[in-house]
């Protein structure tokens, strides 16, 4: 347990402390800066928040003054009254003391971990023998906000069914704060759930607070476990303290079918080259194979050239050209009719997941235990694989050409160049719903 210390009482010392409430930082630091500092004394230099706020004062009365709630961990205020107290916290279904220690007037503790922890709260009169508080986590009936605070799709979409699990596994009343273009295709679906901007959770005063994201540099304060270990979204299960098991949102799949003709769907732009299918002859090839068996292939990007400096991706040689940024849920009308969908490890195949259409996925730079589970993941592993979901990396999102193991070397990106139009079209001709022309 080497992000703890071992105090006197052999409690686990489970602490940030200072003299006055400080607003959070953002807890999600990308991989090329340092990691947000504790609340103290002094005034902090304030990292650039992807979060909305949360209230600086803890928003639960305990005793005499006394301030806690869960945003953002458990938090105490401790009020300017000239006396002194002993606060302990312990996770309840561990049995472990994370804190325990005397107090002065005006303290402010603030647990290190910030996922969901069943705390038990317990203040002492300094030197006192019984305590004069004790709360034990429940928010049943209260407002418990979660925040997802990234615009990128794959990862609200993954992350959005935990959000559901925990409102189901409390009975609370949960406050969902999620960028409004992708709020916009599940609300409807979830009608318990209170969904908000970032510049709305000032409004509010929930009795906790969490935080979904990808949380690099090995930070398990953010998160019981790495997400490198678990998947992109499972890792929301393991912060909520809900079932990790893959389960896609709900999403409107009412629409009339809008194409009569048997059409496949297909997205081959993405935000990083790493993501992309490298291979120059592998989307030609397989677009090819499709159309000579009958298919209209669809590709839906929302731009039809994307990259950086001197690279450039185009959409597909000889797709047909529905790309635009076009609402998601006309992308849904689009995807759920379709025969199935082939994409990347990015966010149309995440959608496409939740149209339940079979999504055949090619990447190599992510293990298939990151994605959701798919029958026709293609990958392959007689070359250099995987590098997102090892520890020892941390992925660059201002590098758009980021490959840590072999950049600027004719190795670059050999986890998508190696993988071949062959193994994609075998992969394709697994799927119930392909419909190829019958041999003569």
């Amino acid at each position: 347990m080497d992000d703890f210390t071992i105090n006197a009482n052999n409690s686990f010392n489970d602490l940030s402390i200072g003299i006055a409430p400080a607003a959070p930082v953002n807890p999600a630091v990308p991989a090329n800066q340092a990691p947000p500092a504790a609340p103290a004394a002094k005034e902090q230099p304030k990292q650039p928040s992807i979060y909305g706020e949360i209230p600086q004062i803890p928003t639960m009365d305990a005793v005499e003054g006394i301030k806690f709630d869960f945003n953002d961990g458990i938090r105490i205020l401790f009020p300017h009254n000239g006396k002194e107290y002993h606060v302990t916290f312990t996770d309840i279904d561990t049995g472990i003391i994370l804190y325990s220690a005397d107090t002065v007037p005006g303290a402010y503790v603030t647990s290190v971990k910030k996922f969901y922890i069943r705390f038990r709260l317990i203040i002492h009169e300094k030197g006192g023998k019984d305590p004069i508080f004790t709360h034990d986590y429940d928010c049943k009936d209260k407002e418990v906000m979660i925040q997802l605070p990234v615009g990128t799709l794959g990862d609200s979409i993954g992350w959005f069914s935990y959000v559901e699990r925990f409102q189901q596994k409390h009975n609370c009343k949960v406050i969902c704060v999620m960028t409004p273009w992708i709020a916009a295709i599940v609300k409807d679906q979830y009608p318990g759930i209170t969904f908000i901007g970032p510049e709305e959770t000032k409004n509010y005063k929930p009795y906790a607070c969490y935080y979904m994201g990808l949380f690099f540099r090995g930070n398990v304060d953010n998160q019981p476990i790495d997400f490198r270990y678990i998947g992109l979204h499972r890792t929301a299960g393991y912060i909520l303290g809900v079932d990790p098991s893959d389960i896609p949102p709900r999403v409107n799949l009412s629409a009339k079918r809008k194409i009569k003709e048997k059409y496949v769907c297909i997205a081959a732009q993405s935000s990083s080259q790493a993501k992309y299918w490298n291979n120059p002859f592998g989307w030609m090839t397989v677009v090819q194979f499709l159309k000579d068996n009958g298919y209209r292939v669809i590709c839906i990007d929302k731009e039809k050239v994307h990259g950086t400096g001197l690279n450039w991706n185009f959409i597909p040689y000889g797709a047909e050209d529905f790309t635009g940024d076009l609402p998601l849920q006309e992308r849904i009308d689009l995807i759920k009719d379709a025969d199935f969908f082939i994409g990347l490890s990015s966010g149309l195949s995440w959608l496409a997941w939740c149209c339940k259409v079979p999504v055949v996925m090619i990447s190599g730079f992510t293990h298939p235990t990151n994605e959701f589970e798919t029958p026709y993941r293609v990958i392959n592993y007689h070359t250099c694989h995987s590098c997102w979901n090892d520890m020892r990396l941390d992925f660059d999102h201002f590098d758009f050409l980021w490959c840590p193991r072999h950049k600027g070397t004719d190795r670059h990106f050999e986890c998508t160049k190696l993988i071949s139009a062959e193994q994609v079209i075998t992969t394709i001709k697994k799927i119930p719903s392909f419909k190829g022309k019958e041999e003569k």
